[in-house]
């Protein structure tokens, strides 16, 4: 019995019963005059690309029983070379992670079972990937469209790789799941492409929100040998596999890293992962250990390795918090709860915006990339509008410096923004949203000077941090149309609207801000009109009772690095120092005002907003002694422990008032609010399964919260 088959037999069918099978379908390819004959295997899960393919133990072995099949020919003579594609718009997705986490968690299952299937997992990935590059004849893969996780790694195990100028998603997102690369990608990689550019793509860019590769970037980085078009990608990567067989194209591989090369590439990811997890997760230390591993172990030694990681991973609270967090984000941030009639929504073909200074500058600009159409900003003088056009318009030269647009594209985005004084030419605008100063009183001015010009269909939005909707609306003439559209900063990064229903809000208005949440590219969660909605609430109570620890004598160090063990983001002070002070301020005054007793106004955070400080630390990240003065004084001092616990309960009793509230239909939208809002971990679940596993939720209301 061979190895696959012993694998195999360790991962029966009925318990992977939910595996959406990728099959593996063989064509042949004549090549022409001096190439010979390859055999095309195209993976395929028989739906869209809306469903990618992805690989469970029934994929792999239809994966190997192909490769059985062209091994033999190869051998035989019959094939000159493999090739290895994808459906549409796809080349795969790695593994399927529901089936495997099913089957490995599955109610009642011995440990010592879900180990032994948690480990076959890995080690049949392995086994089947490797046939790839050890065939009697070279093996190309045509990476056509998303290629992420294992679906990379394919890529990888074969001889040569030829990639499309228009793949939209390149990536290893394990250790954003909570998982490493375990099918050859943490010893694969970084002898391609080396040590420092596959760390990058393996831990860096999975901890920064999830950064994706388009084609271009991932041939830049040596990931394929050569980038075609996509309008005929497919035959042109054959006549490409022709020339490599007929020997008219040499391809070459750069030399393995220096040890020394090699140790500073670890060591600086090393240094990286310190920064944004303080060693709450474990899934990027072991994708470095492995990684570092990888300059000397040999290629079974490696694959061991992965299969060790991986099963242990596999089995991790970690992987689980992953999972749901990824689900939300895939699932329900797709179809937002409570969302009206989609038929409701109105077309915008044009988009207006007051105020231009950078909030408003950088929602400009992200209207212009993604709806495409015309966007007229308006402030109080000309300096202010040219400011902000000239913004836009800065950070669209810096797009088409990088290659990342055309120079027609830029030029067409260019045209679409435009700037005045005067609000006259909202007339004809669909949509106008409002980013000036969080004052109710102006906010409702502008409303008021805005309603006198727009038709009696156009959505009036505000982009309000905290304030109230419904408040904003009274005595208008349409008051049904005034919704709230509350971005995050930096907008072109955070992936979240708050979509805030006021007590007159209509439908039409909330479908509208829908729909234009998704051509913008973001997710949106449906909000209910109280102080703050959901993000900047619980983030000013988090930061409100850490803030309140220092202002009762706990040091500064010790209340900045008090959250390290979670493994947020950013620490207390830095997103204070995001934020900036006076609007920290204003929020918590707010807040304050409406729910007295649970949130308060610091006299420290108020003597640093008055000071005019903006910044915590400087630029060389040393904190400034002047704001820690301010921050000084107090005789109560806490342990950085008893500064989190606090934080957390806070957290766990403002949550359960907002699901009292109705501020939204379930904890699941808590949860996404605070992932794509806030960056809450991947590796810590969503916030409120993060408070139940810890029994904070049962502490401090008697009842866990799911």
């Amino acid at each position: 019995m061979t190895a696959i088959e012993n694998l195999s037999g360790a991962l029966a069918e009925d318990a992977f019963p939910g595996e959406v099978v990728t099959r593996a379908i063989v064509r042949d390819v004549d090549l022409g005059p001096g190439a010979g004959r390859l055999a095309l295997i195209t993976l395929d899960n028989g739906h869209d690309h809306t469903k990618p393919s992805t690989f469970g133990p029934q994929g792999l072995l239809s994966l190997n029983a192909a490769l059985d099949a062209v091994a033999a020919r190869a051998a035989a003579g019959e094939i000159a070379a493999v090739g290895v594609t994808g459906k549409p718009f796809i080349l795969a997705a790695g593994a399927d992670l529901d089936g495997a986490g099913a089957a490995i968690t599955a109610p009642g299952i011995d440990p010592a079972v879900a180990r032994e299937r948690a480990h076959a997992i890995a080690a049949l990935g392995h086994a089947v990937f490797r046939r790839l590059g050890e065939l009697p004849v070279p093996s190309f893969c045509f990476i056509n469209g998303v290629a992420l996780g294992g679906g990379l790694e394919i890529a990888l195990h074969c001889t040569y790789r030829t990639i499309s100028a228009g793949v939209p998603m390149v990536a290893f997102p394990e250790c954003f799941l909570g998982l490493v690369p375990g099918w050859g990608g943490t010893y694969l990689l970084p002898r391609l492409i080396g040590p420092a550019s596959a760390l990058k793509l393996i831990i860096e860019n999975p901890l920064a929100q999830n950064k994706m590769l388009r084609g271009p970037d991932a041939f830049a980085l040596g990931l394929a040998d050569v980038m075609l078009a996509p309008a005929d990608f497919l035959e042109e990567s054959l006549r490409w596999a022709a020339g490599v067989l007929t020997g008219a194209v040499t391809v070459q591989r750069a030399e393995l890293a220096s040890a020394a090369d090699w140790d500073a590439a670890v060591a600086g990811a090393r240094f990286f992962a310190d920064g944004k997890l303080h060693g709450a997760a474990p899934a990027p230390y072991r994708a470095i250990d492995l990684v570092a591993a990888a300059r000397t172990a040999s290629r079974d030694e490696a694959f061991a390795a992965e299969d060790e990681a991986l099963a242990d991973l596999l089995l991790s609270d970690e992987l689980k918090a992953g999972l749901y967090a990824f689900d939300l984000v895939q699932k329900r941030a797709k179809r937002p709860a409570g969302a009206p009639d989609r038929a409701l929504a109105a077309k915008v073909t044009k988009v207006g915006i007051v105020g231009a200074g950078l909030m408003a500058a950088q929602i400009a600009l992200l209207f212009v990339r993604r709806l495409q159409v015309p966007v007229l900003m308006t402030d109080l003088d000309q300096a202010r509008v040219d400011a902000g056009v000239g913004y836009v318009h800065a950070e669209i030269d810096k797009q088409l410096a990088r290659g990342r647009v055309s120079a027609d594209a830029a030029n067409r985005q260019k045209a679409l923004i435009t700037g005045s004084v005067s609000k006259d030419g909202f007339a004809d605008a669909d949509f106008v949203i409002e980013a000036v100063f969080e004052e109710l009183s102006l906010k409702q001015r502008v409303f008021a000077e805005v309603e006198a010009v727009v038709s009696a269909e156009c959505v009036l939005a505000t982009n309000t941090s905290s304030l109230s909707v419904t408040a904003m609306a009274e005595g208008l003439a349409h008051p049904e149309r005034v919704v709230g559209f509350h971005f995050f900063n930096p907008v072109a990064v955070l992936p979240l609207v708050e979509v805030v229903r006021g007590a007159t809000t209509g439908d039409a208005a909330v479908a509208t801000a829908l729909s234009v949440g998704k051509t913008l590219g973001k997710s949106c969660v449906i909000v209910a009109d109280r102080p703050a909605f959901v993000v900047n609430r619980l983030l000013t109570r988090f930061l409100g009772e850490i803030i309140g620890a220092v202002d009762e004598g706990t040091g500064f160090e010790v209340a900045e690095h008090a959250a390290d063990p979670l493994g947020l983001p950013m620490s207390p002070f830095l997103l204070l120092q995001l934020v900036g002070p006076k609007i920290a301020l204003h929020v918590a005054e707010t807040l304050a005002a409406a729910f007295p007793g649970r949130f308060a106004v610091s006299d420290k955070l108020r003597a640093v907003a008055e000071s005019g400080q903006t910044s915590v630390y400087r630029p060389d990240f040393s904190v400034d002694p002047d704001v820690i003065a301010l921050l000084s004084g107090g005789d109560h001092p806490s342990t950085g422990a008893e500064v989190l616990a606090r934080a957390l309960e806070g957290l766990a009793q403002e949550i359960a008032i907002m699901l009292d509230e109705r501020v939204v239909a379930a904890a699941e939208d808590i949860d996404l609010c605070m992932i794509l809002g806030a960056g809450w971990p991947f590796h810590l679940g969503g916030i409120t399964p993060y408070l139940d596993r810890t029994g904070v939720s049962a502490k401090v209301n008697g009842a866990a919260f799911r």
